[in-house]
């Protein structure tokens, strides 16, 4: 097993152009000997798309392809290369039960709408299987029991309503009387026919089976600016303009400035993939605190992991995020007889205010415009959910998932379209002359690996000081809306507390919504 200092990206340092890279310094298990997808496209032509989608993630690759199939010419514009966001950062949990709980989603919205939803949920997992049939994929799929289980009386009472309201909804559940971890519990429900799979290997199938269907995929194609040209939109990217009469934002959260920032909250969630000397579970558990821990067993190549996760926090609201994977490993060594960490990574998720992801039109934007947005730790299967949704309505012209997932239910606050006004693309600028390398130097009282956001004459100047102890420096004010960024030491990466943008070292875009890099600070070597 290789060692995991040394899974590290390219923009890190370490060469991995031939495999498959993610926005983190720590590998997960989906990346590891999975090559990188080379595109058969690699610059543009000036043909007019029917739908440009923006970002190539499980969300982007699955929605490009149904409109590919319902006769639509659709391009994919990837800003880094495909998987590389939360797709590549995933659990892999195909769930027809969510984190936002039926009894939840019945008391805010309704019974019909808690049934709408596990209908949208069950059509989901129907497309994925579906799709690993019809391409015969290999991504080792298997359907699964998933476990909801309580530890103490105030969460038994809480499973108990979740029960009713799930049978209520539709969901296929009953009682547990025995566990696939060995955890002690109060109360056990089972979720049947939910799934797991390989995320990486199944998104590079069903980008070959875009392409070969004739769409095309440009990675390294970051999109800056949408522009609407009576009915058709013109997109500016890195490698030209794109001229498309719809458009939808797959890049988990929509770049720029919008109402939708501020009704999704970003989070991080850790995982790690372990050995076992025996007692891998057989389905999907999960157990009910805040945050909570959810488990299943992947194999790959004939070697079986534990795939554990949980300690979620908001992004940038934890000063040491080693610490996250700390706690997480005790509690897993706890319960299980681990042999080794063999991968650890954690991931990015956005959590939607009123529990229910947003898709549809993007509010503020032309109707052409769309989105999918906060789909929480439910990505797998909102994905899917995107997928069937934004097909239907750019074919039909509706979908009957339109009111339920709408995101124009959120209503902004007055003043609002100034305040979008003033704050879009925020690059502060410094006066580069002004900094002394030989006097950040000494004010930069840090480790080789380590960072701060440090003071000097009256400027916030973010560091990282790298192995070789040379400095890093930028401006620490996000180019989203001018928040400051906080340093994560687990993934090296500059991360937003507001509205979960995500730089490298050097301040290049990793996560929107910032849609331009950290201004990078010339430390000129004068004395």
């Amino acid at each position: 097993m290789i060692r995991l200092k040394n899974l590290r990206h390219s923009f890190y340092g370490i060469n991995k152009k031939n495999f498959m890279q993610r926005d983190g310094a720590l590998t997960s298990l989906w990346q590891h000997n999975m090559p990188e997808y080379n595109s058969k496209s690699t610059s543009l032509n000036n043909q007019i798309y029917d739908v440009l989608i923006v970002g190539g993630g499980i969300t982007g690759i699955t929605t490009a392809l149904q409109l590919q199939k319902a006769g639509k010419k659709c391009i994919i514009a990837e800003a880094h290369s495909i998987g590389f966001g939360t797709t590549g950062g995933t659990t892999a949990h195909l769930n027809t039960f969510m984190d936002n709980s039926y009894a939840q989603i019945e008391k805010d919205f309704g019974e019909e709408n808690a049934q709408l939803v596990y209908t949208a949920a069950r059509e989901a997992l129907d497309l994925v299987k579906q799709n690993i049939q019809e391409y015969n994929i290999d991504c080792e799929y298997n359907e699964k029991d998933g476990y909801l289980f309580s530890q103490n009386e105030k969460q038994t009472k809480e499973l108990e309503d979740i029960y009713e309201a799930s049978k209520k909804a539709g969901c296929e559940i009953r009682d547990a009387h025995l566990l696939p971890v060995p955890m002690e519990f109060h109360k056990a429900v089972v979720y049947e026919r939910q799934a797991q799979f390989h995320p990486s290997k199944y998104i590079v199938a069903l980008a070959n089976a875009f392409e070969e269907a004739g769409g095309i995929i440009l990675q390294k194609c970051r999109v800056t600016a949408v522009h609407k040209k009576d009915d058709q939109l013109e997109v500016e990217t890195f490698l030209g303009k794109i001229n498309a009469a719809h458009l939808i934002y797959a890049t988990h959260v929509p770049p720029g400035v919008n109402l939708l920032h501020f009704r999704c909250a970003p989070y991080r969630s850790y995982a790690m993939a372990l050995a076992l000397k025996d007692g891998y579970p057989d389905d999907l558990a999960y157990d009910m605190y805040d945050p909570y821990h959810y488990y299943r067993t992947q194999e790959i190549n004939g070697k079986k992991f534990l795939i554990a996760g949980g300690e979620d926090h908001k992004t940038a609201h934890q000063e040491n995020t080693e610490e996250c994977f700390r706690r997480l490993e005790s509690y897993l060594r706890k319960h299980f007889n681990v042999e080794k960490v063999a991968f650890k990574w954690s991931s990015q998720f956005f959590a939607p205010a009123d529990g229910l992801p947003y898709i549809g039109h993007l509010p503020g934007n032309p109707d052409n415009v769309f989105v999918s947005t906060g789909l929480g730790g439910n990505g797998m299967t909102y994905s899917h959910v995107t997928a069937l949704m934004l097909t239907e309505r750019i074919v039909n012209g509706k979908s009957t998932y339109d009111k339920l997932f709408n995101p124009n239910r959120v209503k902004p606050v007055a003043g609002f379209e100034s305040f979008v006004k003033e704050s879009a693309d925020v690059v502060a600028k410094f006066i580069g002359d002004r900094f002394n390398k030989v006097k950040i130097k000494e004010l930069a009282e840090i480790a080789n690996g380590e960072a701060k956001v440090v003071k000097y004459e009256g400027e916030s100047i973010a560091l990282y000081k790298d192995e070789k102890g040379g400095l890093h420096a930028v401006n620490p004010a996000c180019t989203h809306v001018n928040c400051i960024v906080g340093w994560n030491t687990a993934e090296q990466t500059w991360d937003c507390p507001c509205h979960g943008s995500r730089f490298s070292m050097d301040g290049e875009v990793l996560t929107a919504p910032a849609r331009k890099d950290l201004e990078k600070i010339d430390l000129t070597p004068h004395e």
